[in-house]
């Protein structure tokens, strides 16, 4: 029940932020948060020491495209070479398919980026949604329900699952504090992406259920 009102809830809250967005609706809060990030008196500079900003820059990255990729091609591996097939079908439909989903959507949508504040990392494709809190998304939830589901302990499947959503949550913020994102890019790329993991992973737990695929 929880996963279905997950994907319910997160498809919902996506639309919604689609709409209001391409009606303009959303612009004081985005504008007022991303303002939030930096020195009023100096609009390059965002808030706190220096290594905080190191930390973000480190942090975003891991939601960059050749992280996800590396992690997501060395879990398939693992995955096959322990004889989990369907496992690593999971991952790389939920990690290929919400890539695909998310270059879509910015297509689609074509939301220019923040130009209010200095871009603090090199970006070159549309906002809207954030590809990395997307991305961040679909791979850590997925692979947390892939550890937690081999790890028996409830407090185990907890720690691993609170892990996987600190991450992501750490990196959509980091887009807003390196200035490369609207707040609100970042908040449908978390519906958008928790939707989806948590949709493939329903499939695959219908079809072990139904004994189409290993358990």
């Amino acid at each position: 029940m929880i996963s279905v009102l997950v994907v319910a809830g997160g498809m919902l809250l996506f639309a919604k932020l689609v709409d209001e967005v391409v009606e303009g609706e959303t612009h004081a809060f985005d504008q007022a948060v991303l303002l939030a990030f930096r020195n009023p008196g100096n609009l390059s500079d965002p808030i706190g020491p220096a290594w905080l900003q190191l930390m973000f820059r480190d942090i975003t990255a891991l939601g960059g495209p050749t992280v996800v990729t590396l992690i997501a091609v060395a879990v398939i591996g693992f995955l096959l070479i322990d004889g989990k097939r369907f496992a690593a079908l999971l991952m790389l439909a939920s990690v290929g398919g919400g890539a695909v989903l998310s270059s879509v959507l910015k297509l689609g949508i074509d939301r220019p980026r923040p130009d209010l504040v200095a871009h603090l990392v090199e970006v070159s494709t549309a906002s809207f949604p954030s590809g990395h809190a997307m991305l961040s998304a679909v791979i850590y939830l997925t692979l947390g329900a892939l550890l937690s589901r081999v790890e028996a302990p409830r407090r185990v499947k907890i720690y691993v699952l609170t892990v996987a959503v600190l991450l992501t949550f750490l990196i959509g913020l980091s887009r807003i504090y390196l200035g490369v994102h609207w707040p609100t890019d970042v908040l449908a790329g978390w519906c958008a992406g928790s939707a989806w993991a948590m949709l493939c992973w329903r499939v695959a737990l219908a079809l072990q259920r139904a004994g189409e695929v290993e358990t």
